[in-house]
């Protein structure tokens, strides 16, 4: 069985979520920001796994795009920490090149899945 792509992007990007949000808590003491990247970024990959239980194509597509929705929300707080002063410019671009790909590869999917269905 091949490598699921999105789902492994996704979890991959959670986990370096979750260790930006222990390193803005414990050593940049901010509290606000990190918490809502925090959120926002780990939500990407529960929804991928969501949509792996999708009910129908429809279910799948609109789990998807909440994903994307996510994905958009944590490219924003990734922003306004690295424009504040909070990250450093290598780690933000390291998180802001991953997000861009799973951006990607979200709306990929999306627009196959509604071609493979006759929505597009």
């Amino acid at each position: 069985m091949s490598e699921n792509v999105i789902k492994t992007k996704s979890f991959g990007f959670a986990l370096k979520i979750v260790q930006l949000y222990k390193f803005l808590r414990t050593n940049k003491k901010e509290f606000v920001l990190s918490k809502q990247l925090l959120q926002s970024g780990t939500a990407i990959g529960a929804l991928v796994r969501e949509a792996e239980q999708a009910e129908s194509k429809l279910d799948f597509i609109h789990k998807l795009a909440i994903a994307q929705k996510e994905a958009n929300e944590s490219d924003y707080w990734l922003e306004l920490l690295f424009q504040s002063g909070y990250l450093e410019e290598i780690q933000f671009n390291s998180l802001k090149s991953d997000v861009v790909e799973i951006n990607k590869i979200l709306a990929s999917i999306i627009i196959s899945t509604k071609q493979r269905i006759g929505k597009l």
